[in-house]
């Protein structure tokens, strides 16, 4: 009787388990845009040349919600004031093209980002890269959404120096599907 009760008792709860969840589920497709505040790290390869400071940005995107999996892209664009060699070489900005894929848990999505990334280092000049990382993004009602992403970025080369940088960033970001 009490295996028969703790079979009974299990079904149960992953029947209202599988409820919540539907009730829960969150449609990720849509255009949305908003900002985002963070830090970003820069190390170069010159010996003792790395520093961070803050970075704020906008972007925007489209996802694709196929189930439980949700693709999408993005453009985002940052600035920022990290001085590398002060009063000479500072960089100023990092624009991303991302691609990401997630898995949808809901009002959760957690996903990968990776693509290409430019920087503008003045004193050096651009330089286009990669980048890769990790978020997670939570739907705060069905338009607002707010998020974390950490991601990594190796540039080679900025201007033809001959100087290759690699930088993290963590940024928290709000957004606004429509």
């Amino acid at each position: 009787m009490e295996v028969a009760m703790g079979r009974y008792l299990a079904m149960g709860a992953a029947f209202l388990a599988l409820s919540t969840t539907s009730v829960l589920a969150n449609e990720w497709t849509g255009f949305y845009a908003g900002a985002g505040i963070g830090n970003l790290e820069v190390d170069t390869s010159v010996l003792g040349v790395k520093e961070n400071d803050l970075s704020y940005g906008v972007h925007a995107g489209y996802r694709f919600d196929a189930g439980r999996w949700v693709f999408g892209g993005e453009f985002e664009h940052d600035w920022t004031d990290i001085e590398l060699v002060p009063d000479a070489i500072s960089a100023d900005r990092v624009m991303r093209l991302k691609a990401t894929a997630g898995y949808d848990l809901g009002p959760t999505l957690v996903y990968l980002a990776a693509g290409a990334a430019n920087v503008d280092v003045d004193g050096l000049g651009d330089d286009w890269g990669s980048f890769f990382g990790l978020g997670a993004a939570y739907s705060v009602t069905p338009q607002s959404i707010v998020s974390l992403e950490l991601l990594e970025h190796n540039f080679s080369d900025i201007g033809d120096s001959g100087i290759d940088a690699d930088a993290w960033s963590a940024n928290l970001r709000a957004s606004w599907k429509f």
